[in-house]
C-alpha cells in the first residue's frame, strides 16, 4: 500500500471523534482480547527465548517467529481500527524478508518499524484495559445508580438524597459514551503513530516515488529522440540525399546552360551536400540507430573512426545494460571526445567501457595539456548532469599539463 498519509495523528482523530458511540465502545471492548493476544504470543516467544538462550537453537526459531507474527497482528489491529473507527493505517511498505532465519532477524532488528510496532503491542493492553475498566464502572455506576433512584423514588422518599443519586446516574450515564470516545481516540493516535509509516518512512516512499517519476521522464526523453531520428532518418534525410543527387547530375550532364544558371546549380548542390551533413550530425547527435541495433561497442566504434584525434577503443560490457544507461554512456564518449579534438591539442585518446557487477564504468584519458574545468563551459556540466540524472557519477581529472580523464560510473542493474 503506498503511504498516502498526509494528517497527523491528532488530525485523524478530531476527524473521527463523531463515530458512533456503540462503534466506539465495540472497539475498546474488541480491543482487549486482540490485545492480550498479541501480549501473550510476545510474551511466550520471548520468555521462551530468554530461557532456552544456552540452548542457542530455541531463540534462532523463537524470536524469528515473533518477528514473523509481529506485522500479521498489527495487521489484525489495522482490522480493528478500519472496522469500527473506518481508520485506515497504512502498512508501512517493506522489503521481502530472508529465508535465512539469521538474516531475518537481523535485518528486523535493525528496522525502526519492528520496534514501533512491538512498542505499540506492548502499549495496546493498557489502553484498552484502562478503557474497559473505565468503561464499566461508568455505565455499571449509572445503572445502579438509576436501580437506586427508582427505589428512592417508588418508596415516595425522594428527597436530597434521591435527587443526588439521580443526577450521578445521569452524570456517568454522560460519561460512558465520553469515556469510550476518549479511550478510542487515544488508541487511534497511538496506533496511527506507531503501526503507522513514520515520517522518515513518508519521506523514503517520497523520494523512491520521484526516481521512479525522473526515471519514466529520462526514458520518454530518450524515446522521443530514438523517434525524432527515425523520423529525420526516413523523412528529411532521404528528400536531401534525393535533392543532392539531382543537383549533382544536373551539374554534370547540363554543361550548355548559361553561366550565372550553372553557377547557381552548382552552389544549390554544395548547399545540399552541406544540409546533408549537417542533418546526419544532427541525427547522431540525437541518437544513434546503430545503438539501438547493435549496442554500445558498434556505435563507439563509428565515434572513434569520425574522430579526427586517433582512438583507441575497448568496450567489454557483456550483457547488455538498459538503453537509457547505453544512451549516456555514448553521449558521454561522444561528447568527450569532441572536446579533445576541439580543445585538448591531443595525439591520442583511449577510451574503455566496462561493466563491473551492476555498474557500467566509462574512462576517456587523452594525452592533451589538460586544465578541463567544468565550470568554464556547458558540454562537461551537461555530462555530468547527465549522468546524475540517471543516479550516476561523472568525475574530472585534468591538472594542467595533462592528462585528462573523465570517468562515468553508471548504474545497470
Amino acid at each position: 500500500m503506498a503511504l498516502t498519509q498526509t494528517l497527523t495523528p491528532w488530525d485523524r482523530m478530531r476527524s473521527h471523534w463523531a463515530a458512533p458511540t456503540w462503534l466506539r465502545t465495540a472497539h475498546v471492548v474488541t480491543g482487549v482480547p486482540v490485545a492480550l493476544l498479541a501480549l501473550t504470543v510476545i510474551g511466550a516467544l520471548t520468555a521462551v527465548s530468554i530461557v532456552f538462550i544456552w540452548t542457542i537453537v530455541v531463540p534462532l526459531v523463537a524470536l524469528p517467529l515473533m518477528f514473523w507474527l509481529l506485522p500479521r497482528l498489527s495487521r489484525l489491529q489495522r482490522g480493528r481500527f478500519a472496522a469500527f473507527l473506518s481508520v485506515e493505517i497504512p502498512a508501512v511498505r517493506r522489503g521481502r524478508g530472508s529465508r535465512n532465519p539469521i538474516k531475518f532477524l537481523y535485518a528486523e532488528i535493525r528496522d525502526p518499524g519492528t520496534w514501533r510496532q512491538l512498542a505499540y503491542h506492548l502499549l495496546a493492553p493498557v489502553i484498552a484495559g484502562i478503557g474497559l475498566f473505565a468503561m464499566l464502572v461508568a455505565w455499571s455506576g449509572a445503572l445502579a445508580s438509576a436501580v437506586v433512584a427508582a427505589v428512592f423514588w417508588s418508596r415516595d422518599d425522594f428527597g436530597v438524597e434521591g435527587t443526588m443519586v439521580a443526577l450521578l446516574a445521569l452524570a456517568l450515564a454522560v460519561a460512558g459514551p465520553w469515556a469510550a470516545r476518549l479511550i478510542a481516540s487515544v488508541d487511534e493516535v497511538a496506533a496511527v503513530s506507531l503501526l503507522g509509516p513514520s515520517a522518515r518512512d513518508v519521506l523514503v516512499e517520497r523520494v523512491e516515488s520521484l526516481r521512479e517519476s525522473r526515471a519514466e521522464v529520462i526514458d520518454a526523453a530518450d524515446a522521443e529522440r530514438r523517434r525524432m531520428e527515425r523520423d529525420l532518418h526516413d523523412g528529411a534525410q532521404r528528400r536531401l540525399v534525393w535533392l543532392a543527387m539531382n543537383l549533382g547530375m544536373a551539374r554534370t550532364t547540363l554543361t550548355d546552360l548559361p553561366e550565372p544558371a550553372a553557377k547557381a546549380i552548382a552552389q544549390a548542390h554544395d548547399e545540399a551536400k552541406l544540409a546533408l551533413k549537417e542533418l546526419r550530425d544532427l541525427v547522431r547527435g540525437l541518437h544513434p540507430a546503430v545503438l539501438d541495433e547493435q549496442g554500445l561497442d558498434a556505435a563507439l566504434s563509428g565515434v572513434a573512426a569520425r574522430s579526427p584525434v586517433p582512438v583507441r577503443l575497448t568496450v567489454d560490457v557483456g550483457r547488455r545494460p538498459s538503453p537509457t544507461i547505453e544512451a549516456v554512456a555514448f553521449f558521454v564518449v561522444s561528447e568527450a571526445l569532441t572536446n579533445v579534438a576541439k580543445h585538448a591539442k591531443a595525439h591520442e585518446a583511449f577510451v574503455t567501457v566496462r561493466r563491473t557487477g551492476d555498474r557500467l564504468v566509462v574512462e576517456v584519458l587523452d594525452d592533451g595539456g589538460g586544465g578541463a574545468d567544468p565550470g568554464e563551459g556547458s558540454g562537461l556540466r551537461g555530462l555530468i548532469q547527465r549522468a546524475g540524472s540517471v543516479d550516476g557519477t561523472l568525475t574530472i581529472l585534468s591538472p594542467e599539463g595533462g592528462p585528462t580523464t573523465i570517468r562515468a560510473d553508471l548504474p545497470c542493474g
